[in-house]
């Protein structure tokens, strides 16, 4: 190769090593002004937004942040700041059909091996509802509340169907405690049956829901109470226990417990039958109980002037019926004994004396005719006498049996308000389960006169020291109650072997402060009771027990130089024993 040649050759490489560098250049160039043309546009599409937002869009609420720091559902507490029912996140488990595709099979294993293993995590679970529902091919949550021990165990089951979704749930810190006073929520968020379902719209108030709502309910008597209930029915092998302890001068409701209870943590809900409230919408013939309103408003009307005048004690023959007592207790009763031994004879008659128009009146001043004054949604309405005449007014015989408690149904629920009038003075006022402020407590409406009830105190607590209520009697508490005893009815008549024995009581009876019921629903006479069905020896026991225990956590200190003087009636009355 010669000189000019190598020389054409180095000219030639050398140009296309320019060419090459321009080209670069320009692809480089061409590069830099796509990156720069796409900062442009975002910069420009995010310039466009904000205007946007800040043109049309509506500015974020200033409370959003606040909203989002509340619970989803309010809190619901006990008179002294107790939590009774609050929002608790949770994880749930859910058995997803779609976790691996369409096709096939959701689960690596066979549906009766994965609800025989979810059986061990959680042995309360129901192994055939559970292998029904994996095989159904539907989503569906498999549990509620599942803690986080027991998620890690299902995970490592290596089942991709089964997830853990986390959710807010309503969760009852006390367990059954006060269950048919709170109800409870369904998997939907929605409150059902008691103050869940009252409280519905206040729980849910973004504006409200961040502070608690106060009951009335002091959760330390309410256990006491539902206790004792429990005992007691265990003892006598009843069906059923209904109990309430009220504030006799505000009218709230301290304790309320209706047996047998529920939990509503449980998330299979099956308690439909158990949540029904036998102290606000169950009515009773509550029997021997009524007979010191009677009393009551034959002295308040001037009938009864004179407690020692003594009435005849055999039995009364009136309108093709016989009334007569379960003992016979001598030829005379006066007023203080018949309380003293349970005599519906007597009652019979002072309520004759007193006459129909008189009693029904007070029946209707203490809502013995209407549904009980409360806040929750179901509330029993009573079984009240019609009246024989246009005037509405009973006959002698309607007058006589209700006197004693006969004949006419209402709620224990009516008996505690109707027997915090008898002892407070003489004012009736609604129940309520809201903790008051003492300016809001009601005015109530005057039932009896001031007198009338200092006499029914100590009648009262005669019957506790003297009488059929012995057994409620609380050294240093001043007890004061009766005993009801009451058949329940049937067709044509009454079933002489199911009976319902209720106890009212209040305390200290010198300046009462409570009233405390324990309804005890078809009671058997067992050992605990030395065979007897009847309220002195099951419910009366009960209030006995039930009184030592709240009383000092309610400020009742027991006191045993202290009682209520009944001096002047002590000669009046015999012994003997009633119902």
């Amino acid at each position: 190769m010669n000189q000019l040649s190598a020389s054409a050759v180095i000219a030639s490489g050398r140009g296309q090593l320019a060419t090459v560098r321009q080209r670069s250049l320009v692809t480089a160039k061409k590069r830099v002004l796509l990156v720069a043309v796409g900062f442009v546009f975002l910069t420009l599409t995010a310039l466009v937004r904000i205007a946007q937002l800040g043109l049309f869009e509506q500015a974020p609420d200033r409370g959003s942040l606040a909203d989002a720091l509340l619970p989803p559902r309010g809190e619901i507490t006990d008179r002294n700041g107790v939590a009774l029912a609050r929002a608790f996140p949770s994880y749930s488990l859910w058995f997803n059909p779609k976790a691996l595709g369409a096709a096939g099979s959701p689960l690596v294993k066979t549906p009766e091996e994965v609800a025989h293993a979810l059986v061990q995590i959680f042995p309360d679970a129901d192994y055939k509802d559970l292998v029904a529902r994996l095989k159904s091919g539907r989503g569906s949550y498999l549990r509620k509340r599942v803690l986080p021990e027991e998620a890690n165990r299902v995970f490592a089951l290596g089942e991709p169907a089964l997830e853990f979704p986390r959710e807010n749930q309503r969760y009852y810190p006390q367990g059954s405690l006060a269950a048919n006073v709170l109800g409870y929520v369904d998997e939907e968020g929605k409150g059902h049956v008691g103050m869940e379902q009252v409280l519905e719209p206040r729980l849910l108030d973004p504006a409200r829901r961040g502070e608690p709502v106060e009951l009335s309910i002091d959760a330390r008597a309410q256990g006491a109470l539902e206790d004792e209930l429990a005992r007691g029915m265990a003892e006598t092998e009843a069906k059923g226990a209904a109990g309430i302890v009220l504030d006799v001068d505000s009218g709230e409701v301290i304790a309320m417990a209706s047996l047998p209870s529920f939990n509503p943590n449980r998330s299979d809900r099956a308690f439909n039958d158990l949540v029904f409230n036998r102290v606000s919408n169950q009515v009773y013939e509550l029997g021997s109980a009524f007979k010191p309103i009677t009393i009551a408003s034959a002295i308040d009307a001037g009938v009864v002037t004179d407690l020692s005048v003594r009435y005849p004690a055999t039995p009364l023959h009136i309108a093709g019926r016989t009334i007569h007592d379960s003992h016979a207790f001598g030829a005379s009763l006066n007023v203080p004994e018949a309380l003293i031994h349970s005599s519906n004879i007597v009652t019979a008659q002072v309520a004759d004396k007193l006459g129909g128009p008189a009693l029904r009146r007070t029946m209707i001043a203490l809502g013995m005719n209407r549904r009980p004054t409360i806040e929750l949604p179901a509330r029993g309405f009573p079984i009240f006498p019609r009246g024989e005449n246009k005037a509405g007014d009973w006959s002698r015989i309607t007058t006589m049996t209700v006197s004693y408690g006969h004949g006419i149904a209402v709620t224990p629920l009516h008996l505690a308000c109707a027997y915090a009038a008898l002892v407070n003075g003489g004012i009736w006022r609604p129940a309520t389960l809201f903790k008051l402020d003492p300016s809001r407590i009601p005015e109530g409406v005057r039932v009896f006169k001031a007198s009338t009830s200092a006499r029914l105190r100590q009648l009262l607590r005669m019957i506790v020291v003297d009488g059929t209520g012995r057994k409620a009697d609380a050294p240093g508490f001043r007890v004061g109650g009766k005993t009801g005893s009451a058949e329940k009815s049937a067709a044509g008549g009454y079933r002489k072997t199911s009976l319902v024995a209720t106890f009212a009581a209040a305390f200290p009876m010198d300046k009462p402060r409570y009233v405390v019921i324990a309804m005890l629903d078809e009671p058997h006479g067992t050992a605990a009771t030395s065979g007897q069905r009847t309220a002195g020896w099951n419910a009366a026991p009960i209030v006995g027990r039930v009184v030592p225990r709240i009383g000092p956590l309610l400020g009742v200190v027991p006191d045993a130089s202290r009682d209520v003087d009944i001096s002047d009636l002590s000669p009046l009355i015999g012994n003997g024993d009633g119902e």
